[in-house]
């Protein structure tokens, strides 16, 4: 092989390595929602910073609904707020540094302020009342999409 050809061997390899480099590095984040037990995905969605979600339920003490409410940040999921009408066990009873109550429409107590990041969210799916994740201006039924008593995942990847 002359010169010239090993040169230019070198630099296409060099050229693709490049590009697939770049392509892995810019290649858009997913929110991934899967099984915590298996790995099994359930669902994605294009993750981008500022994007928000949602996650309510019946608290299986208090018996109240309850609303986490989280973004998207820097490939991570922040906790952004969550909305309950009952104070009882198991939910925030405090409000701590950094963090406010306010009340919704509906006269739902809204505790916002968290400085919280999690690379995964976990979540245990109901068996007597559902989890209902909404996501993207859709409400998906996380014990029709997973099952009940299923232990599921979010993370952005």
């Amino acid at each position: 092989m002359t010169r010239n050809k090993r040169v230019g061997a070198v630099a296409a390899v060099a050229l693709t390595a490049a590009a697939l480099f770049l392509i892995f590095l810019f290649r858009p984040a997913r929110l991934v929602l899967c099984s915590a037990d298996t790995g099994r995905v359930y669902r994605t969605w294009d993750a981008y910073d500022g994007m928000t979600f949602s996650v309510e339920f019946v608290h299986s003490v208090n018996k109240s609904p309850v609303c986490d409410i989280f973004e998207v940040r820097d490939r991570q999921i922040w906790a952004v707020a969550t909305r309950y009408s009952a104070f009882g066990a198991g939910v925030q009873t405090e409000i701590e540094e950094g963090q406010t109550l306010s009340y919704d429409e509906d006269g739902a107590m809204v505790v916002s302020g968290f400085d919280l990041s999690f690379p995964k969210l976990s979540y245990i799916v109901g068996t007597v009342s559902d989890h209902i994740l909404s996501i993207q201006g859709e409400e998906i039924s996380l014990r029709e999409l997973c099952g009940k008593n299923a232990a599921v995942v979010f993370e952005v990847r």
